[in-house]
Protein backbone atom coordinates (compact mmCIF):
# COMPACT_ATOMS: atom_id res chain seq x y z
CA UNK A 1 0.00 0.00 0.00
CA UNK A 2 2.71 2.05 0.66
CA UNK A 3 4.51 1.69 -2.80
CA UNK A 4 0.94 2.24 -4.65
CA UNK A 5 0.76 5.54 -2.50
CA UNK A 6 4.07 6.61 -3.53
CA UNK A 7 3.39 6.12 -7.05
CA UNK A 8 0.16 8.12 -6.73
CA UNK A 9 2.36 11.13 -5.17
CA UNK A 10 4.82 10.39 -8.06
CA UNK A 11 1.82 11.01 -10.94
CA UNK A 12 0.53 14.26 -9.70
CA UNK A 13 3.77 15.62 -8.86
CA UNK A 14 4.41 14.75 -12.78
CA UNK A 15 0.76 16.54 -13.58
CA UNK A 16 1.88 19.24 -11.82
CA UNK A 17 5.33 19.93 -13.01
CA UNK A 18 4.26 19.29 -16.53
CA UNK A 19 3.66 23.28 -16.90
CA UNK A 20 7.19 24.06 -17.90
CA UNK A 21 9.62 25.28 -20.58
CA UNK A 22 10.88 21.96 -22.11
CA UNK A 23 9.72 20.09 -25.37
CA UNK A 24 6.05 18.83 -24.89
CA UNK A 25 4.79 21.47 -22.44
CA UNK A 26 2.49 23.87 -22.52
CA UNK A 27 -0.97 22.40 -24.54
CA UNK A 28 -2.74 19.62 -24.49
CA UNK A 29 -5.21 16.94 -26.84
CA UNK A 30 -7.27 19.57 -27.11
CA UNK A 31 -4.89 22.15 -28.50
CA UNK A 32 -3.96 24.58 -25.91
CA UNK A 33 -4.02 28.24 -26.43
CA UNK A 34 -3.58 28.89 -29.65
CA UNK A 35 -0.18 29.54 -31.11
CA UNK A 36 -1.41 32.32 -33.53
CA UNK A 37 -1.64 34.48 -30.35
CA UNK A 38 1.96 34.74 -30.10
CA UNK A 39 3.32 38.31 -31.04
CA UNK A 40 6.48 39.16 -33.29
CA UNK A 41 6.27 35.99 -35.26
CA UNK A 42 6.24 35.50 -39.01
CA UNK A 43 5.27 32.11 -38.70
CA UNK A 44 3.31 29.89 -36.35
CA UNK A 45 3.06 26.24 -35.72
CA UNK A 46 2.22 23.62 -33.14
CA UNK A 47 2.40 20.03 -32.47
CA UNK A 48 4.73 16.88 -31.88
CA UNK A 49 7.14 17.04 -28.80
CA UNK A 50 8.98 13.74 -30.62
CA UNK A 51 10.95 16.45 -33.27
CA UNK A 52 10.55 19.46 -30.92
CA UNK A 53 15.02 19.03 -30.26
CA UNK A 54 15.50 19.52 -33.99
CA UNK A 55 12.34 21.56 -34.76
CA UNK A 56 13.74 24.19 -31.72
CA UNK A 57 17.52 24.33 -33.19
CA UNK A 58 16.45 24.91 -37.30
CA UNK A 59 13.83 27.50 -35.83
CA UNK A 60 16.57 28.88 -34.11
CA UNK A 61 18.84 28.69 -37.07
CA UNK A 62 17.18 30.05 -39.85
CA UNK A 63 15.95 33.11 -37.36
CA UNK A 64 19.49 33.89 -37.28
CA UNK A 65 19.74 33.01 -41.65
CA UNK A 66 16.40 33.99 -43.22
CA UNK A 67 15.39 36.67 -40.17
CA UNK A 68 12.08 34.93 -39.70
CA UNK A 69 11.01 34.14 -36.27
CA UNK A 70 8.92 30.98 -36.06
CA UNK A 71 6.99 30.43 -33.00
CA UNK A 72 6.64 26.67 -32.13
CA UNK A 73 4.54 25.29 -29.42
CA UNK A 74 5.33 21.37 -28.49
CA UNK A 75 1.72 20.34 -27.39
CA UNK A 76 1.39 16.48 -28.78
CA UNK A 77 0.60 16.15 -32.26
CA UNK A 78 -3.49 15.42 -31.41
CA UNK A 79 -2.91 19.20 -30.48
CA UNK A 80 -1.46 19.84 -33.56
CA UNK A 81 -3.65 18.42 -35.60
CA UNK A 82 -6.29 20.17 -33.96
CA UNK A 83 -5.11 23.40 -34.25
CA UNK A 84 -3.93 22.90 -38.22
CA UNK A 85 -7.82 21.84 -38.85
CA UNK A 86 -9.10 24.94 -36.98
CA UNK A 87 -6.35 27.48 -38.41
CA UNK A 88 -5.19 28.93 -35.79
CA UNK A 89 -1.27 27.84 -37.17
CA UNK A 90 0.39 28.58 -39.94
CA UNK A 91 1.80 24.48 -39.94
CA UNK A 92 0.91 21.67 -37.88
CA UNK A 93 3.74 19.15 -36.76
CA UNK A 94 2.85 15.21 -35.97
CA UNK A 95 4.19 11.64 -35.44
CA UNK A 96 0.99 10.17 -36.92
CA UNK A 97 -0.38 11.06 -40.36
CA UNK A 98 -3.82 12.92 -40.59
CA UNK A 99 -6.24 10.30 -41.13
CA UNK A 100 -8.91 10.58 -43.73
CA UNK A 101 -11.71 11.55 -41.23
CA UNK A 102 -9.19 14.25 -39.68
CA UNK A 103 -8.14 15.40 -43.48
CA UNK A 104 -11.76 16.29 -44.13
CA UNK A 105 -12.11 17.83 -41.24
CA UNK A 106 -9.44 20.42 -42.05
CA UNK A 107 -10.97 24.02 -42.47
CA UNK A 108 -8.42 25.30 -45.03
CA UNK A 109 -8.43 22.38 -47.59
CA UNK A 110 -5.89 19.34 -48.51
CA UNK A 111 -3.21 18.96 -46.43
CA UNK A 112 0.19 18.12 -46.86
CA UNK A 113 2.50 15.64 -45.26
CA UNK A 114 5.84 16.47 -45.41
CA UNK A 115 8.02 14.03 -43.86
CA UNK A 116 11.08 16.21 -41.62
CA UNK A 117 13.33 13.56 -40.14
CA UNK A 118 13.42 10.16 -39.25
CA UNK A 119 12.72 9.30 -35.55
CA UNK A 120 13.46 6.38 -33.50
CA UNK A 121 11.28 5.67 -30.45
CA UNK A 122 13.17 3.76 -27.48
CA UNK A 123 11.69 1.80 -24.45
CA UNK A 124 13.19 3.14 -21.78
CA UNK A 125 13.40 1.67 -18.40
CA UNK A 126 14.72 2.18 -14.61
CA UNK A 127 16.70 -0.85 -13.21
CA UNK A 128 19.73 0.44 -11.78
CA UNK A 129 21.64 -2.92 -10.93
CA UNK A 130 21.33 -4.10 -14.56
CA UNK A 131 25.35 -3.41 -16.18
CA UNK A 132 23.99 -4.13 -19.54
CA UNK A 133 20.71 -3.29 -21.90
CA UNK A 134 17.85 -5.52 -21.55
CA UNK A 135 17.12 -7.59 -24.53
CA UNK A 136 13.07 -7.88 -25.35
CA UNK A 137 10.77 -8.74 -28.09
CA UNK A 138 8.05 -7.42 -29.64
CA UNK A 139 5.44 -10.08 -27.77
CA UNK A 140 6.79 -9.51 -24.72
CA UNK A 141 6.64 -5.42 -24.40
CA UNK A 142 3.11 -5.81 -26.23
CA UNK A 143 3.01 -7.99 -22.85
CA UNK A 144 4.51 -5.73 -20.38
CA UNK A 145 2.01 -2.80 -21.72
CA UNK A 146 -1.37 -5.00 -21.60
CA UNK A 147 -0.51 -5.91 -17.73
CA UNK A 148 0.32 -9.48 -18.16
CA UNK A 149 3.71 -9.24 -17.47
CA UNK A 150 3.97 -7.80 -14.25
CA UNK A 151 7.49 -8.58 -12.72
CA UNK A 152 11.30 -7.64 -14.16
CA UNK A 153 12.31 -11.12 -12.93
CA UNK A 154 9.00 -13.10 -14.82
CA UNK A 155 9.90 -16.13 -16.58
CA UNK A 156 10.09 -14.84 -20.00
CA UNK A 157 11.91 -11.69 -19.81
CA UNK A 158 14.56 -14.20 -18.22
CA UNK A 159 14.59 -16.37 -21.19
CA UNK A 160 15.31 -13.82 -23.66
CA UNK A 161 18.22 -12.50 -21.00
CA UNK A 162 20.12 -15.67 -20.09
CA UNK A 163 23.01 -15.08 -17.37
CA UNK A 164 21.12 -11.91 -16.35
CA UNK A 165 19.92 -11.61 -12.64
CA UNK A 166 16.65 -9.73 -13.16
CA UNK A 167 15.53 -8.41 -10.22
CA UNK A 168 12.02 -9.20 -8.77
CA UNK A 169 10.67 -5.48 -8.58
CA UNK A 170 7.41 -4.81 -9.91
CA UNK A 171 7.29 -3.57 -13.47
CA UNK A 172 5.64 -0.09 -13.53
CA UNK A 173 3.56 1.16 -17.21
CA UNK A 174 4.66 4.58 -17.70
CA UNK A 175 2.11 5.98 -21.04
CA UNK A 176 1.31 9.27 -22.87
CA UNK A 177 -1.66 11.13 -21.23
CA UNK A 178 -2.29 13.14 -24.09
CA UNK A 179 -2.98 12.33 -28.10
CA UNK A 180 0.57 11.58 -28.72
CA UNK A 181 1.91 10.74 -32.43
CA UNK A 182 4.83 8.81 -30.10
CA UNK A 183 1.74 6.81 -28.91
CA UNK A 184 0.72 6.32 -32.60
CA UNK A 185 4.24 4.90 -33.52
CA UNK A 186 4.55 2.67 -30.63
CA UNK A 187 1.10 1.00 -31.08
CA UNK A 188 1.75 0.36 -34.78
CA UNK A 189 4.34 -1.43 -34.02
CA UNK A 190 3.19 -3.21 -31.51
CA UNK A 191 -0.24 -3.72 -33.63
CA UNK A 192 2.16 -5.17 -36.52
CA UNK A 193 3.97 -7.53 -34.39
CA UNK A 194 1.44 -8.89 -31.74
CA UNK A 195 -1.94 -10.16 -32.82
CA UNK A 196 -3.30 -9.64 -29.04
CA UNK A 197 -2.24 -5.80 -29.25
CA UNK A 198 -3.91 -5.52 -32.84
CA UNK A 199 -6.74 -6.45 -31.42
CA UNK A 200 -7.18 -4.64 -28.06
CA UNK A 201 -6.12 -1.83 -27.54
CA UNK A 202 -4.63 -1.07 -31.33
CA UNK A 203 -3.62 1.72 -32.64
CA UNK A 204 -3.81 5.28 -32.43
CA UNK A 205 -2.49 8.25 -31.36
CA UNK A 206 -4.45 8.37 -27.78
CA UNK A 207 -5.23 4.49 -26.22
CA UNK A 208 -7.28 2.85 -23.10
CA UNK A 209 -4.77 1.72 -21.38
CA UNK A 210 -5.13 -1.66 -19.71
CA UNK A 211 -2.30 -0.60 -16.75
CA UNK A 212 0.25 2.17 -16.30
CA UNK A 213 0.09 5.65 -15.29
CA UNK A 214 -0.12 8.85 -17.96
CA UNK A 215 2.46 11.68 -17.83
CA UNK A 216 2.48 14.59 -20.58
CA UNK A 217 5.09 14.87 -23.39
CA UNK A 218 7.92 12.80 -24.15
CA UNK A 219 9.34 15.27 -21.26
CA UNK A 220 7.13 13.80 -18.30
CA UNK A 221 7.30 9.83 -19.49
CA UNK A 222 10.76 10.54 -19.30
CA UNK A 223 10.58 12.09 -15.91
CA UNK A 224 8.45 9.65 -14.61
CA UNK A 225 10.57 6.76 -15.61
CA UNK A 226 13.99 8.19 -14.19
CA UNK A 227 12.51 9.28 -10.88
CA UNK A 228 11.08 5.36 -10.87
CA UNK A 229 13.04 2.38 -10.46
CA UNK A 230 11.22 -0.35 -11.89
CA UNK A 231 9.41 1.83 -14.49
CA UNK A 232 9.05 1.56 -18.11
CA UNK A 233 8.00 3.23 -20.92
CA UNK A 234 8.94 4.33 -24.65
CA UNK A 235 9.72 7.89 -25.52
CA UNK A 236 11.50 9.49 -28.55
CA UNK A 237 15.31 8.83 -28.40
CA UNK A 238 16.44 12.54 -27.79
CA UNK A 239 15.06 12.10 -24.66
CA UNK A 240 16.91 9.07 -23.22
CA UNK A 241 19.72 10.39 -24.13
CA UNK A 242 19.04 14.12 -22.77
CA UNK A 243 17.94 12.54 -19.51
CA UNK A 244 20.47 9.88 -19.46
CA UNK A 245 18.43 7.05 -19.65
CA UNK A 246 18.41 3.04 -20.38
CA UNK A 247 17.12 1.53 -23.14
CA UNK A 248 15.96 -1.93 -24.32
CA UNK A 249 17.60 -3.70 -27.28
CA UNK A 250 14.77 -4.85 -29.52
CA UNK A 251 14.08 -7.80 -31.62
CA UNK A 252 13.84 -6.88 -35.14
CA UNK A 253 12.34 -8.69 -38.04
CA UNK A 254 15.42 -10.25 -38.97
CA UNK A 255 15.80 -12.05 -35.43
CA UNK A 256 18.43 -9.52 -33.83
CA UNK A 257 18.17 -7.24 -30.93
CA UNK A 258 19.24 -4.09 -31.77
CA UNK A 259 19.80 -0.82 -30.11
CA UNK A 260 17.76 2.83 -30.63
CA UNK A 261 20.11 4.34 -32.47
CA UNK A 262 19.98 6.93 -35.50
CA UNK A 263 21.72 5.37 -37.70
CA UNK A 264 19.56 1.90 -37.25
CA UNK A 265 17.01 4.23 -38.78
CA UNK A 266 18.48 5.27 -42.07
CA UNK A 267 17.50 1.40 -43.46
CA UNK A 268 13.98 1.49 -42.65
CA UNK A 269 13.47 4.84 -44.85
CA UNK A 270 15.64 4.03 -47.66
CA UNK A 271 13.40 1.04 -47.70
CA UNK A 272 10.76 3.01 -47.80
CA UNK A 273 11.23 5.55 -49.67
CA UNK A 274 12.44 2.97 -52.46
CA UNK A 275 8.86 1.60 -52.60
CA UNK A 276 7.07 5.22 -52.60
CA UNK A 277 4.79 5.65 -56.02
CA UNK A 278 5.21 9.00 -57.44
CA UNK A 279 2.30 10.23 -56.60
CA UNK A 280 2.66 9.07 -52.45
CA UNK A 281 1.30 11.46 -49.81
CA UNK A 282 3.99 10.78 -47.61
CA UNK A 283 1.37 8.92 -44.96
CA UNK A 284 3.32 5.47 -44.67
CA UNK A 285 4.52 3.65 -41.93
CA UNK A 286 8.04 2.35 -41.34
CA UNK A 287 7.97 0.13 -38.23
CA UNK A 288 9.48 -3.40 -37.92
CA UNK A 289 10.97 -2.54 -41.21
CA UNK A 290 13.19 -5.13 -42.79
CA UNK A 291 17.28 -5.43 -42.91
CA UNK A 292 19.61 -6.78 -40.03
CA UNK A 293 20.44 -3.98 -38.47
CA UNK A 294 16.99 -1.91 -38.68
CA UNK A 295 15.64 -1.03 -35.57
CA UNK A 296 12.49 -1.76 -35.48
CA UNK A 297 10.38 1.50 -34.10
CA UNK A 298 10.81 4.01 -36.11
CA UNK A 299 9.17 6.21 -38.38
CA UNK A 300 9.25 9.70 -40.15
CA UNK A 301 7.91 12.98 -38.53
CA UNK A 302 5.77 15.48 -40.96
CA UNK A 303 5.24 18.79 -40.99
CA UNK A 304 1.14 19.72 -42.03
CA UNK A 305 0.63 22.49 -44.56
CA UNK A 306 -2.11 23.47 -46.22
CA UNK A 307 -1.53 23.02 -50.02
CA UNK A 308 -3.98 26.53 -50.78
CA UNK A 309 -2.12 29.22 -48.81
CA UNK A 310 -4.25 32.62 -48.37
CA UNK A 311 -1.69 34.68 -47.45
CA UNK A 312 0.98 34.70 -50.25
CA UNK A 313 3.96 36.57 -48.01
CA UNK A 314 3.23 33.67 -45.42
CA UNK A 315 3.32 31.40 -47.98
CA UNK A 316 6.91 31.58 -49.28
CA UNK A 317 8.03 32.26 -45.68
CA UNK A 318 6.68 28.75 -45.64
CA UNK A 319 8.05 27.14 -48.48
CA UNK A 320 11.66 28.60 -48.08
CA UNK A 321 11.91 27.30 -44.34
CA UNK A 322 10.93 23.92 -45.61
CA UNK A 323 12.64 23.90 -48.61
CA UNK A 324 15.55 24.95 -46.33
CA UNK A 325 15.25 22.00 -43.49
CA UNK A 326 14.99 19.44 -46.26
CA UNK A 327 18.60 20.50 -47.23
CA UNK A 328 20.72 22.51 -44.88
CA UNK A 329 18.79 21.38 -42.12
CA UNK A 330 19.54 17.75 -42.69
CA UNK A 331 23.06 18.18 -41.23
CA UNK A 332 21.41 19.01 -37.61
CA UNK A 333 19.63 15.46 -37.35
CA UNK A 334 22.26 13.03 -36.31
CA UNK A 335 23.46 15.00 -33.21
CA UNK A 336 19.93 15.57 -31.77
CA UNK A 337 19.34 11.81 -32.51
CA UNK A 338 17.47 12.18 -35.55
CA UNK A 339 18.07 10.46 -39.43
CA UNK A 340 18.35 12.70 -41.98
CA UNK A 341 15.76 11.76 -44.97
CA UNK A 342 17.32 9.33 -47.72
CA UNK A 343 18.87 12.46 -50.36
CA UNK A 344 16.38 11.02 -52.91
CA UNK A 345 13.14 11.76 -50.77
CA UNK A 346 14.35 14.90 -50.17
CA UNK A 347 14.50 16.01 -53.01
CA UNK A 348 10.76 14.38 -53.97
CA UNK A 349 9.67 16.64 -51.10
CA UNK A 350 11.66 19.70 -52.33
CA UNK A 351 9.47 19.66 -55.30
CA UNK A 352 6.19 19.17 -53.72
CA UNK A 353 6.60 21.86 -51.62
CA UNK A 354 7.69 24.31 -54.63
CA UNK A 355 3.32 24.47 -54.97
CA UNK A 356 2.65 25.84 -51.78
CA UNK A 357 3.27 30.04 -52.37
CA UNK A 358 1.80 29.28 -55.96
CA UNK A 359 -2.01 29.62 -54.56
CA UNK A 360 -1.54 32.34 -52.39
CA UNK A 361 -0.26 34.43 -55.15
CA UNK A 362 -3.37 33.92 -57.08
CA UNK A 363 -5.45 34.65 -54.88
CA UNK A 364 -3.29 37.81 -53.72
CA UNK A 365 -3.04 38.61 -57.22
CA UNK A 366 -7.23 38.42 -58.08
CA UNK A 367 -7.89 40.34 -54.87
CA UNK A 368 -5.54 43.27 -56.16
CA UNK A 369 -7.16 43.18 -59.03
Amino acid sequence: MVRWSVLIALAAAAACGSNNSGAGSGGSASGGAPASRATGADLTGAGATFPNPIYSRWFDEYSHKAGVKINYQPIGSGGGIKQLQEQTVDFGASDAPMTDAEMAGAKGGPVLHVPTVVGVVAVAYNLPSLAQPIKLTGSLVAGIFQGQITKWNDTRLAAVNPGVTLPSADILVVHRSEASGTTYVFSDYLSSVSAAWKASPGKGKELQWPVGLGAKGNDGVSAQIKQTIGAIGYVELAYVTQNHLASALLQNSAGNFVAPAASAATAAAEAAAAKLPANSDYRVSIVDSPGAQTYPITSFTWLLLYKNQTDAVKAKKLADFVRWALTDGQRDAPALDCAPLPATLAARLTARVDSLATPGARATTASAR
